[in-house]
């Protein structure tokens, strides 16, 4: 356990959860799903797995102080603010400098923030294979989900030959990374039994990392090495970022790296798992009325049906004669949109954010 670290991914906006999900307290700093953040519960499920001090939590300014807030068991400094946004291979980048200071032969896994994930014993158990995959070979290891559907909304795994076995799990090679498809093609991957949902999980050595970073993104590892020099000389890490992070690469991990690495390996999560990515994941999770109807909070409901209601507490929405809506109310803003149209919430967002007197709402 203390050469295996979890450093976990909480900068994004979560723009799809508007008006909840705010840009100092987006999805991940809040209980979309359940009692605790989701955030906290992502860090919980490690709880055994990894001692806290081995989980790192990288941000972003305007949020590190709510990640402090729902993260209360980690030490302070295993919370690290990007000063910018500059993409997921930087992060990767920062993670692997942030692990290498610490212990130089450790393993690491990446995970994303705000995926719901019920059985954290089986979770615990697929990052256990990973860590060993990545700790047996040079490899990189991602998790894949079992489709259960043609969906269009993930990227996705396409599965190669086995090439190990380990605690009984088959560890497949894997021939190529595919951007969210269309339906037809969903259905191919689905029908073919080859193809895993890439849910964003990494596991990986900091040497094997740090190798695919210098060979694929070899201006990024320039910039992560004048980081790391400082880190080394012993300046301060806020001050540090401030000046060197907004001049590196701007890339995603997948595309600067997974889709080009031949030392990919990749294994089934036995887990559940939802990446929880707008409103309408709510109905996975709550109960239905018998009309369909799905709330967060108090409401009610007269000739209405297949609604999903957010509601803060002490807050009453009431529907009548309406159908199929999201309604979410959070005090100082409401949304009212069909749950076909949830995906524009983003552009509602960017357009509140054009107007000087509604930007305290993003």
């Amino acid at each position: 356990m203390a050469d295996r670290y979890a450093v976990i991914m909480a900068g994004g906006k979560g723009e799809r959860f508007w008006p909840a999900s705010r840009l100092a307290r987006p999805k991940h700093l809040l209980p979309i799903v359940g009692e605790k953040p989701m955030l906290t519960q992502t860090v919980d499920r490690l709880v055994g797995l990894l001692p806290a001090e081995n989980i790192i939590v990288i941000t972003n300014s305007e949020q590190v102080d709510g990640v402090r807030d729902v993260c209360p068991m980690l030490p302070e400094a295993n919370i690290v603010a990007e000063p910018v946004g500059r993409d997921t291979a930087a992060a990767v980048g920062l993670a692997m400098l942030l692990v290498k200071q610490r212990n130089p032969g450790a393993s690491m896994a990446m995970l994303p923030a705000d995926a719901l994930i019920n059985d954290a014993e089986s979770y615990q158990a697929a990052l256990d294979t990973a860590f060993k995959a990545a700790e047996t070979s040079p490899s990189l290891v991602t998790l894949g989900v079992q489709p259960t559907e043609p969906a269009t909304g993930y990227g996705y795994i396409q599965c190669g030959p086995v090439k190990d076995v380990i605690d009984g799990r088959d560890i497949f090679s894997v021939r190529q990374f595919k951007e969210k498809p269309d339906l037809e093609t969903a259905k191919l991957y689905l029908q073919s039994g080859e193809y895993f949902w890439n849910a964003g999980m990494f596991v990986w050595s900091v040497d094997t990392i740090s190798a695919a970073l210098e060979e694929f993104t070899p201006t990024l590892m320039t910039g992560l090495k004048e980081i790391e020099a400082g880190m080394q000389g012993g300046q301060d890490l806020v001050g540090l970022l401030s000046e060197l992070y907004p001049t590196l690469e701007k890339i995603s991990v997948d595309f600067a790296i997974m889709e080009k690495a031949t030392n990919v390996l990749t294994l089934a999560a036995t887990f559940d798992w939802d990446d929880v990515g707008a409103w309408p994941a709510i109905e996975r999770h709550y109960p239905a009325d018998k009309s369909g109807n799905v709330n967060k909070g108090e409401a009610r409901y007269l000739g209405a049906s297949n609604n999903i209601v957010v509601s803060e507490k002490d807050h009453l929405v009431a529907l009548i004669g309406v159908d199929d809506l999201i309604v979410v109310n959070t005090g100082d803003a409401t949304l009212i949109c069909p749950k076909d149209q949830a995906q524009k919430i983003k552009d509602m967002v960017r357009a509140l954010g054009e107007e000087e007197a509604l930007k305290r709402l993003m």
